[in-house]
């Protein structure tokens, strides 16, 4: 169950998930049994651009942890896993790493006073839908 606060932080993201917001921040990228560093470059409700030392084919499902950062939250920073699709990868001019585009499909807080928060899931427009797990109040 989600508490009062991560339903604030839900309906904050919801309103600005059009909005992307130029963090530079590290992240985590498993993939197919193998976890990746990366790099934040910028991130919206409904999508993340980041580096990593690694090639994603378009359409690969993979899960990001990371930090969601406090201008985003409009509250505290908090831990995030999200889960997605590879919308593009592009090599960077170094050819070192490669910027991915990510499509949110779902998100879950890891709060650490909750350890088994839920997925939220995304819906095309950005909104939170449907969760896996009992429904928030």
């Amino acid at each position: 169950m989600m508490s009062t606060d991560d339903n604030r932080l839900e309906h904050r993201l919801e309103r600005r998930g059009a909005q992307r917001f130029e963090v530079h921040l590290p992240l985590a990228v498993h993939f197919e049994g193998r976890t990746v560093p990366g790099f934040i470059e910028d991130l919206s409700g409904r999508g993340i651009f980041f580096y990593a030392e690694t090639t994603l084919p378009q359409g690969a499902v993979v899960e990001l942890s990371f930090t969601m950062p406090s201008e985003i939250t409009l509250g505290e920073n908090m831990p995030v896993r999200c889960r997605g699709r590879v919308l593009r990868t592009s090599a960077s001019q170094a050819g070192q790493r490669s910027g991915i585009a990510v499509q949110f499909d779902s998100y879950e807080y890891l709060a650490a006073n909750q350890p088994g928060a839920q997925f939220v899931r995304v819906s095309a427009g950005g909104t939170p839908g449907a969760a896996s797990g009992p429904i928030p109040h």
